[in-house]
């Protein structure tokens, strides 16, 4: 067996978090309708409990890096595991829909200081030459909670009862907090102000404008609560954003996005994770409501794309040396959302080994543009500033599959009162899928911008200026 190298086993303590944090994810997604004919609720409610969870990420992944700097990595990486467990244990017992948000909620908390913060311990550690086999190495373990979630959410779900599927998270993250305290360092960043006024300007605008416009439809709440969110939430970011142009130390450092690669990546892998955000809601509906099936039957189906992901990680770093950032994430990206709008197309007859194939395959290449954007993330960003750059990235990860759960679901919805029936029918479902995909594919227009030898370091390669003038000074 070959040895680990240097960095190996912090990326495995990484990965058991996250692995935590990613089965949990994909548990829920499978157990959908079951929660909410336990709870009393239409299924398409149940994105509340989606994006309540996602939508605490967001508020509080701009201060993880801030209290990772000034506490240290073990004290709040630990910390993030203790507090994600509790939340795990609330929603097991939760017996309405406002408890299991708010536990959500407190699941959420945790996660957003576990997620971005363990990422953080792994790049401080290794060369930015190695950080494309590096992030690899980290995912492929996580990766296990995509490809077991399914099966044993529904599993668990089908044959037991859906509560049990939170309770799987204790004995892992007793796991996390044992490892973290036995073999991760405290290391301390640089020291930096916490920006109070920036965060609950943040905080408060991200939280009212996501949740808002969450709530619309299904007749959860009026339509003036949702356009008073809605409305409060933007003028807040836009407070924030006038705060963050005069702030020595703003939360969230908008100067980042002068960065061109760290633009791209943000902008355009928001936009293409929209596209995926909607993927957990939308698929186990369809094959639950829309087919028919169980849940162990639909977990059956829909697992096998992330074993397609994981398949895709030991090849990322060769692709991406070979061909190039840029021509990865162009091409890529519209060849992935084809194939997330081609689910759209299955019906009740359609053979299950075909579905599972293009699942395969849309998890292989969604696997290999989630590598490549996360790593030119960070091509060009210096380690000063490593802290704010992953909080900041997160962020808008968070948002962009919240964002994907109420754009799907606002679709769902549409074409169900375009067809005016009571309830979803397969008949709604290709326009949802059609309308997230294209969404997604409009991320081609950030990534093209890119030269062609934009974070070419990171996969190993050399960059074109730097191999010309090494050329030039040997001749």
């Amino acid at each position: 067996m070959p040895a680990l190298p240097r960095y190996g086993l912090t990326a495995l303590i990484v990965a058991c978090a996250l692995f935590m944090e990613s089965l949990d994810g994909t548990v829920i997604a499978t157990s959908l309708p079951a929660i909410a004919a336990d709870l009393h609720q239409d299924p398409i409610s149940l994105k509340l409990a989606l994006t309540s969870y996602l939508l605490s990420l967001a508020i509080f992944i701009p201060a993880s890096g801030w209290a990772a700097d000034k506490f240290g990595a073990r004290t709040i990486f630990r910390s993030a595991i203790v507090v994600f467990t509790l939340g795990s244990i609330l929603c097991g017992f939760s017996s309405t829909l406002w408890q299991f948000v708010m536990a959500r909620i407190v699941q959420g908390a945790g996660g957003a200081m576990m997620v971005p913060v363990g990422r953080l311990v792994l790049l401080r550690t290794v060369p930015k030459s190695e950080v494309v086999s590096a992030l690899a190495y980290l995912t492929i373990p996580a990766l296990l909670g995509p490809l077991f979630g399914p099966l044993v959410g529904g599993f668990i779900t089908t044959y037991f009862h859906w509560r049990w599927i939170f309770f799987v998270n204790v004995p892992i993250g007793l796991l996390g907090i044992v490892l973290v305290s036995l073999h991760i360092q405290n290391v301390h960043g640089e020291a930096w102000p916490l920006d109070v006024p920036g965060f609950l300007l943040s905080g408060a605008g991200l939280a009212a404008l996501i949740f808002g416009m969450t709530l619309a439809g299904r007749g959860i709440v009026g339509l003036d609560v949702v356009l008073a969110l809605t409305g409060i939430g933007t003028l807040l970011l836009g407070a924030y954003y006038l705060h963050a142009r005069q702030a020595k130390f703003p939360i969230l450092d908008l100067n980042l996005m002068k960065v061109p690669t760290f633009r791209a990546a943000v902008i355009g892998g928001s936009l293409f994770r929209v596209g995926v955000g909607a993927t957990p809601l939308l698929l186990p509906l369809m094959l639950q409501v829309g087919f028919g099936l169980n849940a162990f039957q639909s977990g059956s189906i829909t697992f096998i794309s992330s074993l397609g992901a994981m398949a895709m990680k030991t090849t990322a770093a060769p692709i991406l040396r070979l061909v190039g950032f840029r021509r990865v994430l162009v091409f890529n990206s519209l060849l992935s959302t084809a194939i997330l709008a081609s689910y759209g197309f299955f019906t009740p007859t359609t053979p299950h080994l075909l579905m599972m194939a293009l699942l395969l395959f849309g998890g292989f290449f969604r696997s290999l543009e989630f590598t490549s954007i996360n790593a030119i993330t960070y091509a060009d960003i210096d380690h000063a500033t490593m802290s704010r750059a992953t909080s900041f990235s997160s962020v808008a990860q968070q948002l962009s599959l919240s964002l994907g759960i109420t754009i799907g679901a606002l679709l769902l919805q549409t074409a169900q009162a375009i067809h005016g029936t009571a309830h979803i029918t397969t008949a709604d479902f290709p326009w949802a899928f059609a309308g997230v995909a294209l969404v997604s594919a409009c991320a081609v227009l950030l990534f093209y911008g890119l030269p062609d030898d934009a974070g070419i370091h990171l996969a190993g390669g050399t960059p074109r200026k730097k191999a010309a003038q090494a050329e030039q000074t040997e001749g």
